[in-house]
Parts: C-alpha cells; sequence; structure tokens
C-alpha cells in the first residue's frame, strides 16, 4: 500500500508542472486582454466619466431650486417719521395719523431668507444644443475605446506571434547545437587519427559557440516576449506561458474593393474623424443660442426676521426674469468666428483620415501578398532541402560523402524548416495586420 502511494505521488508531481502550464490560445489571450488589460479599462471610466458630465448637463433643463440666508446685525436703525395727515384725511376721523409718529427698529441681530425657485424658458435651446455636443463627445470616447481595442488585440496577436516564433526558432537551434556537438566529437576522433586537420575542428567548434550564442539570443527573446504577453493580458509578467505551435493557414480570396469599403465603415479612425465634425458644427449652433436673451420663470418668496413690526415679515412673487447683454464688443461673433474655423479644420481632417485608412488597407493588402509570396518560396526551400538530404545520405550509404557532409544537411534542412516556420508567423502577421486595418475588433 506504501509503494503504490508512492508511485501516485510520484505521478502526481511529474504530472503537475504539465497542469502548471496550460497551454494559452490565441483565443484565449485575446478574450483574456479584452477582460483585463488596464488601459482598456481606462478607456472604458473615459467613457463613463462622459456619459456622468452628460447626465448632470441635462439636469439644466429641470427647475431650479436655491435658498440663500444673510444674519447680521444692523451698524444704524432704520429711522423715519410718519407726518401728520400722510395716509390722508378722511370725513369723521381727520387726518392718519393724526399727529407725527418716529418709528425706529431696534439695534438687534436680524435676518433674511431668499428663497427661488427657476424654470428656464428660452436658454433650453443652448442647453439642448450643447447637450447634442456631449452626446457626440459620449460617441467620440466609445470609438477611442473601440481603436485602443484594436490596438491592444494587435499587440497581443503581435507578441504571440513572436512567441511562437521564438520557440521555432528555439527548437531549430537546439538540433543545430546537438548536430555541431556531434560533429566535433567525430572530428576530434578524427584528428587524433590524423584523418583531418586540426584547423577543421577548430571550425567546427566556432560554429558550435555560434549556435549555442543564438540558442541564447533566441532564450531571451522568448522570455521578454512572455513578459509582454503577460503584460498586455493584465496578469503577472512572471507567470509561465505555454502557446500553441504555428498552425499553417489557409490560402484564402481578398476583394480589395471590399476591403477597401468596409474599412471606411469600420475603422474608428473614419468614425472618430465624422463624430469630430458633426461635435464641430454642434458647438457652432450652441453659440449662435448665445445670441438669445435668457428668459426664465421664476417664485421668489422673501422672509425678513427681527426687522420690526412696521417692516414685512415675508413677500412672495412670480413673473419672468429676462437676462440679456445686447453689446458685447464684438466678443460672440469673434467667438463664433473660431467655432467656424474649428469645423472646417473637421472637415478637413475627416478627409484626411478617410485617405489615410485607404492607403493602409492597400499598404497591408500588398504586405500580406507578399508574406504569402514568401511562405511559397520558404516552402520550396524546405523541399528542395528535404530531397538533398536524401541524395548525401544515399551518397554517404555507398561511402561516396564523408558524414560531415550528412550533418551540415541536416542543419541546413534544419535552418529550412526553421526559415519556413518564420515566414509562416510573418504571413500570420500580416494576416492580423490586414484585418486590423478593416477595423476588425478580434
Amino acid at each position: 500500500m506504501k509503494r503504490v502511494t508512492f508511485q501516485i505521488a510520484i505521478l502526481a508531481l511529474v504530472a503537475l508542472p504539465g497542469f502548471a502550464q496550460e497551454i494559452l490560445t490565441l483565443d484565449e489571450a485575446v478574450a483574456m486582454a479584452l477582460d483585463q488589460n488596464r488601459s482598456l479599462r481606462n478607456s472604458a471610466l473615459d467613457t463613463r466619466k462622459a456619459l456622468e458630465n452628460l447626465r448632470a448637463n441635462q439636469t439644466h433643463q429641470l427647475p431650479s431650486l436655491s435658498v440663500n440666508g444673510l444674519g447680521a446685525r444692523q451698524l444704524q436703525s432704520f429711522d423715519f417719521t410718519l407726518t401728520k395727515g400722510v395716509l390722508g384725511t378722511y370725513p369723521g376721523t381727520g387726518p392718519l395719523p393724526g399727529n407725527d409718529v418716529h418709528l425706529k427698529t431696534p439695534l438687534a441681530p436680524t435676518g433674511m431668507i431668499v428663497g427661488k425657485v427657476s424654470q428656464p424658458l428660452s436658454s433650453l435651446i443652448r442647453i439642448r444644443r450643447n447637450l447634442d455636443t456631449l452626446r457626440t463627445g459620449v460617441e467620440l470616447t466609445k470609438e477611442q475605446t473601440r481603436a485602443e481595442k484594436q490596438q491592444v488585440v494587435r499587440e497581443v496577436k503581435r507578441v504571440y506571434y513572436a512567441i511562437q516564433q521564438a520557440e521555432s526558432s528555439l527548437a531549430a537551434a537546439h538540433e543545430t547545437v546537438a548536430l555541431y556537438k556531434e560533429l566535433g566529437r567525430l572530428t576530434e576522433n578524427y584528428v587524433a587519427g590524423e584523418v583531418v586537420l586540426k584547423s577543421e575542428l577548430l571550425d567546427v567548434l566556432t560554429h558550435l559557440a555560434k549556435a549555442e550564442q543564438s540558442e541564447s539570443v533566441l532564450e531571451d527573446q522568448r522570455s521578454n516576449a512572455g513578459e509582454q504577453l503577460n503584460q498586455l493580458l493584465g496578469r503577472d509578467i512572471l507567470s509561465s506561458v505555454r502557446v500553441e505551435p504555428v498552425l499553417d493557414i489557409e490560402a484564402d480570396s481578398i476583394d480589395l474593393e471590399a476591403a477597401r469599403r468596409r474599412a471606411l465603415e469600420l475603422r474608428p479612425e473614419v468614425r472618430q474623424a465624422k463624430l469630430q465634425r458633426t461635435q464641430a458644427e454642434q458647438d457652432v449652433r450652441a453659440k449662435k443660442a448665445e445670441y438669445i436673451p435668457d428668459i426664465a420663470a421664476e417664485f421668489n418668496a422673501l422672509n425678513f426676521i427681527n426687522y420690526g413690526q412696521f417692516f414685512p415679515s415675508h413677500s412672495n412673487s412670480v413673473g419672468l426674469s429676462l437676462s440679456w447683454e445686447p453689446f458685447d464688443w464684438g466678443r460672440k461673433k469673434h467667438e463664433l468666428a473660431q467655432k467656424q474655423h474649428t469645423a472646417e479644420q473637421a472637415r478637413n481632417s475627416e478627409q484626411d483620415a478617410v485617405n489615410a485608412v485607404l492607403a493602409d488597407v492597400n499598404q497591408k493588402y500588398r504586405q500580406l501578398r507578399q508574406s504569402r509570396t514568401q511562405l511559397r518560396v520558404a516552402h520550396l526551400a524546405q523541399e528542395t532541402s528535404i530531397e538533398s538530404l536524401r541524395v548525401v545520405r544515399n551518397k554517404f550509404a555507398v561511402q561516396a560523402v564523408l558524414l560531415k557532409d550528412v550533418l551540415q544537411g541536416q542543419v541546413n534542412l534544419e535552418q529550412y524548416n526553421s526559415d519556413y516556420q518564420q515566414a509562416l508567423v510573418s504571413l500570420w502577421n500580416a494576416r492580423a495586420d490586414f484585418e486590423r486595418a478593416l477595423g476588425e475588433e478580434q
């Protein structure tokens, strides 16, 4: 029983690293980045901030309630006299008042409370035009978030493909180092038997040192790429990363004209340029609304505390208030001209954005086409190397070539295999760039 338990424990320890380093697929990496990337979270918060600003400004359409209070002590009393008969003279009563009456307020603490309810009327036009501008601003932040999502997805794919390329090159480098070590061992035997010169051994050892150096560089590149991927995924950069091997890619036909139309429809840059033009035109309309006088319906309530019996204790009123600046020395005119110039700039920028997107799509299409050609060349070179190695092995079987030639042919094949894998990764990168140029989010 103890032996069985020990064997189970050994199997668990052997299997544990495999569970700790599960293979991360590209789709999983992209989904993780979209969910956990910190820059994307900040971008989403910018959208929420713009939305809260819009909601705050929407309250300006509703009635406003304000209460102001004043507590003070009079430095000088209200002192005045009601002269005899100032209120009139009446038959049977005589003059009111019958004698001069002297009134004086006490020098005591007094208070005043002013309450006002105001509903904007004419200014609703300007408020609503400003709200249109803020709504467009919310859409702009959403497009900015879309642009950042596309950028993050592209970076995840780029780093993921870099890891695949490094691992593919590492596999070839490991084989090359092993082959050079075997070649060095055989060459040492030949030198000891005085079959070959010592210079040939030194040449083999030099190639071995270069291969080991390349292996070390590739390992560092793979580690750096793994840390970059962890940073993009929003997790600990020291987490281990295992990726899928490079997959073959199927040839697909691309309609360039359809791709251009799709890019103009989906690219965030074009949408942002259109929204910025719309926002600039909305700013012009909102600025024009400032020429309208501000008219509001108001209810006012005033309460006086400790001003004396002869002073009214409260006063209520309902009416309209008007606020207008008929002459501003041309300030509104110049501000409106500034907004109009900004709108003209936005229209120019929109056309530039369209041209830039079309140029980007054309460039990425050409790069994708070149990558396909490069992959075809690498595939042919790989097949040629396989055939050359077969011929060298057949010659070695009849002692027509040396073992050194067989090993060199094997090294060449490993290099061509690595070149093919790198060309395949380059094609995946070019395809990802083209998809991003179309405005695809994943």
